[in-house]
């Protein structure tokens, strides 16, 4: 699908979308469990990745419109009864292979292209270590993946720089085997939010885990048991990064952009709100009502860090683009391993609407001052969040921007579009 996105003013309200991450992380920790409802989910194509793998290792998932309904397998999954297609979800590859790693069979994990580009060796890794089989079938490291348990339990060492997932997949697994699990981290961990919310849903749903020097610790012979037998998921900071980007580059002059259930959490992404600030945005958070607002402001460039929000790199280079002066995206690299090598994409299709960028190994820097966005076609190259990066840019854009491969929204924001156009963009399909 082309969309189309015209120079525009927004104003008005939306509704942030639930949450991917926690999504994602309460269908499996709902599928560990006896049974729960997880109520306000995201179901988008990555998140009915996840609830086909809790019907494949033995849960029984029902989407209700109201809420997710699973019957869990009470941390005792079975051998799939064929191979578990993640299509483009990696999140969901990664947190799953620490089920297949409890069952005691084989689990063949494998997703579409892009999926099996996708680095997953630390996690083969870490279930060889702690008594399992994991393997690749073609031996670099990557889908299709080949894994077989039960594992008992035991320590683990793994990087930290290549993805948290790994962590959060051992812990969330950890916590049913017979001794618990101990990772220590052989380097940095990039993207250490993401553990932190892993360790806040683990906490709802009745399991302890911990940070310690060096890495994590669960202890094994937990039940996943939420309160009540519901889970509420929270609004997803990585898709209001968007919302809030174009309200900052394209609000009505007299209006604002109010964004509904911004509640506070441990996601790392809320980070775009002191972001923007920094860039000089018109932007207020009601942290006890979840409201944002925006107004349209003149922006100027800063240097950011995303080592621990790499989901926040495409909204900051949009937004460097907008700017005056200069934004520095720092610390980068492991941005290059998401469905696409994010860094190298942005670096090439802003250049194609007219922005001055300079692309490094672990940074990306673009010149607002040499900029001057025009309409143009640019490729969202498969990746959700290209797509809405450059959608936001487009809007500051003269003339219009049409965004090819923009149907991969469905993976994290399916009504991002539509969002757009009811805060008054120029939006043509």
């Amino acid at each position: 699908m082309d969309v189309e996105i015209s120079q525009s003013e927004l104003s008005g309200t939306a509704r942030a979308p639930p949450s991917k991450s926690y999504t994602h992380r309460a269908i499996l920790a709902a599928g560990y469990s006896g049974g729960a409802l997880v109520f306000d989910p995201l179901i988008s194509a990555d998140t009915k990745a996840t609830m086909r793998a809790v019907d494949a290792f033995g849960g029984d998932v029902t989407d209700t419109g109201e809420a997710i309904e699973i019957d869990g397998f009470g941390g005792e999954p079975t051998t799939p009864g064929d191979v578990l297609d993640c299509a483009n979800s990696g999140t969901t590859t990664r947190l799953v292979s620490g089920t297949a790693a409890l069952v005691d069979g084989i689990t063949v994990l494998t997703g579409d292209a892009s999926l099996r580009s996708r680095p997953q060796g630390p996690m083969l890794s870490a279930i060889d270590q702690l008594g399992g089989r994991g393997e690749s079938t073609r031996g670099n490291g990557k889908a299709p993946l080949v894994l077989k348990g039960p594992i008992s339990g035991g320590t683990v060492s793994i990087p930290g720089d290549v993805s948290s997932q790994y962590v959060s997949a051992l812990l969330m697994a950890g916590a049913l085997t017979d001794e618990g699990v101990t990772i220590d981290l052989e380097t940095e961990l990039k993207s250490a939010p993401y553990v932190d919310i892993t360790l806040e849903l683990l906490d709802d749903f009745g399991v302890t885990a911990e940070k310690r020097d060096g890495g994590y610790r669960v202890d094994g012979g937990q039940f996943y048991e939420p309160s009540d037998g519901e889970y509420h998921v929270p609004g997803d900071f990585s898709s209001i990064s968007y919302l809030l980007a174009a309200g900052a580059v394209a609000a009505d002059d007299d209006e604002r952009v109010r964004i509904e259930g911004a509640y506070p959490s441990a996601q790392g992404d809320t980070f775009i709100v002191d972001v923007l600030d920094r860039m000089g945005a018109d932007v207020e958070w009601n942290r006890n009502d979840g409201v944002l607002t925006v107004r349209q402001s003149s922006l100027s460039g800063v240097t950011v860090d995303v080592g621990d929000t790499p989901d926040l790199l495409p909204t900051i280079a949009a937004l460097g683009a907008i700017a005056d002066g200069e934004t520095r995206i720092e610390n980068c690299e492991h941005v290059r391993y998401k469905e696409t090598d994010r860094v190298a994409v942005m670096a090439k299709e802003l250049s194609n609407l007219g922005a001055s960028v300079e692309e490094e190994d672990d940074a990306l820097t673009i010149y607002g001052d040499e900029s001057n966005l025009v309409g143009s076609v640019v490729d969202g190259h498969g990746d959700h969040r290209i797509v809405m990066a450059l959608a936001v840019a487009g809007l500051a854009a003269d003339g219009t921007t049409m965004v090819a491969d923009a149907e991969h929204v469905d993976v994290s924001f399916p009504d991002f579009f539509d969002v757009l156009y009811d805060l008054g963009a120029g939006v043509q399909r």
